[in-house]
């Protein structure tokens, strides 16, 4: 098992540690209601320096990226980042991912941590004959995401960059805590909009940030953040997970993500997911809350119609600690997946009434 660079750090601050996507991970520090209503309510940081990062540099960046992944990079300008996923040839999704393009012919990818080898091995894979300028350089860098309310006005006090001017799903280069040339990008992963930051450093200088960042959000009750306050963050918002709702051998546009699906160009199995497009998908991801008290959803619970006959599978679902009530999400058959209708979730021989609602759930 790896450990991220502030494992000691993490452990003394009191975290309770585990394994996540082949890594050590502070799952939490006091407790996850209370982590995941300090980003609601202020402000917190997760370490999240388990995710890959990839560059892609030179004339022949662009064309690689265009090839691997489904969203159309040549529309991306430079400062901004983009939602994406590598189809796999077989109409699933290898990962999920975000492009951030930091000027012409330079691009950063990051990837979910329990993917960074297999990612790695497709984009060589696919790089064999584009011959793209690519590193992996996930192990020099370091992560935090700095979200909530109170998470400009934190970081403002590291650096003369104004932060708040910064638009949704952006990134630039800044001066910060002292040290030339930081990357910091406005892609949040548990709350949309301002007030979510993620900031890259180098490795050798990670426990400095991190002790900084804390120092001035010291005014606005600063606390660390872990893995399971993150998912609940994430849970409300409504956001796949890998693993969960995207997989190998489930289909993108199944999954929702027909939106950063873009046909304007050749990618890889874009014929067959034209197709699927044209033809109509049988099934979809839903969203659902329960809104009796104690009906707690999880992930492979069954959920079944009126009469009981199973129609699907919960892949994500927890209590919602701002709703106080379960929520979840699942596949299930189209003429169940209309905003408004009702499925049943099985929760202990019991069968619990679910409402399907739109996204997100706060």
């Amino acid at each position: 098992m790896k450990k991220i660079p502030l494992s000691d750090l993490h452990e003394s601050l009191g975290a309770k540690m585990t394994e996540f996507g082949g890594f050590l991970m502070p799952v939490r520090y006091s407790s996850d209601k209370e982590e995941h209503l300090a980003v609601r309510n202020s402000v917190g940081v997760f370490d999240v320096s388990h995710m890959g990062e990839f560059t892609f540099k030179g004339k022949n960046a662009l064309t690689l990226l265009q090839k691997i992944c489904s969203n159309d990079i040549a529309n991306l300008p430079i400062g901004k980042a983009q939602y994406n996923y590598f189809p796999n040839e077989n109409g699933g999704v290898v990962d999920d991912l975000i492009v951030y393009k930091k000027a012409e012919e330079d691009y950063l990818m990051v990837v979910n941590a329990s993917n960074i080898d297999k990612d790695w091995a497709w984009v060589s894979r696919w790089n064999e004959e584009i011959k793209a300028d690519i590193q992996n350089i996930s192990d020099d860098i370091c992560l935090f995401a700095v979200q909530g309310p109170h998470a400009v006005a934190s970081l403002q006090k590291l650096t003369t960059t104004d932060l708040a001017e910064m638009p949704y799903y952006a990134i630039a280069h800044i001066t910060f805590a002292g040290i030339d040339n930081i990357t910091i990008a406005s892609t949040g992963y548990t709350k949309k909009g301002s007030g979510s930051f993620e900031v890259f450093v180098p490795k050798q200088d990670a426990e400095l940030v991190w002790k900084k960042i804390f120092e001035a959000g010291a005014e606005f009750n600063i606390k660390p953040i872990g893995l399971g306050a993150r998912d609940t963050l994430r849970m409300e918002m409504g956001y796949c997970l890998y693993g969960h709702e995207l997989s190998d051998t489930i289909s993108p546009l199944e999954a929702g993500l027909g939106w950063v699906t873009k046909f304007t160009k050749e990618f890889i199995n874009h014929e067959n997911l034209k197709k699927q497009k044209e033809e109509g998908i049988k099934r979809k991801l839903i969203a659902f809350k329960i809104p009796e008290n104690g009906g707690i959803p999880r992930s492979h619970y069954e959920i079944v119609n009126e009469k009981g006959e199973n129609i699907g599978e919960v892949t994500s679902g927890t209590l919602s600690p701002v709703l106080n009530i379960g929520v979840g999400l699942g596949y299930v058959p189209l003429e169940y997946a209309n905003v408004g209708g009702e499925v049943f979730i099985k929760i202990r021989q019991k069968n619990w009434r679910a409402e399907v609602v739109k996204l997100p759930f706060v």
